[in-house]
């Protein structure tokens, strides 16, 4: 998996940076459906308070993955589609659509992960730490509204 993973979590921060830096920039002027949705992200994703090595793996995945869930659920409410993030460079002006794509890429990353649990075993902790990186802590994706100046 080492070679696909590195690929998407290049692909999901080149996106998430694409998103930001256009907001930063004043490409993209979020709408105010834009803002409660960013609200209602960071708060159905707030990370456990519990450090995630004292976590079991399922436990560890499942904060991972919560995140899928809430961002597909947040790309039909507002009417954006997720794309796959892939080999290929974020639309500019980056948006809405590009900043819920980078992000549904790391939890969709913890979907296939916990799917295959059962039968593979836990993926790389390396990999796993990555991905709690880009979605939880200081500067990552749960600070989501404090990089935005609008």
């Amino acid at each position: 998996m080492g070679d696909e993973f590195t690929r998407r979590m290049a692909a999901a921060w080149e996106w998430w940076d694409a998103a930001i830096e256009d907001s930063q920039e004043g490409r993209w002027i979020r709408t105010d459906a834009e803002r409660r949705m960013i609200d209602d992200i960071a708060a159905a994703t707030v990370g456990c308070p519990t450090p995630s090595t004292d976590l079991p793996w399922r436990a560890r995945l499942a904060r991972i993955v919560r995140w899928a869930a809430v961002l597909r659920l947040a790309a039909r409410a507002g009417g954006w589609e997720l794309t796959p993030v892939g080999d290929t460079p974020p639309p500019r002006p980056a948006g809405m659509a590009v900043l819920l794509s980078a992000l549904y890429a790391v939890g969709e990353q913890g979907e296939l992960w916990l799917d295959a649990l059962r039968t593979d075993g836990p993926p790389s902790l390396a990999e796993v730490v990555r991905a709690e990186a880009f979605l939880f802590g200081p500067g990552s994706a749960e600070d989501l509204r404090q990089f935005f100046y609008d």
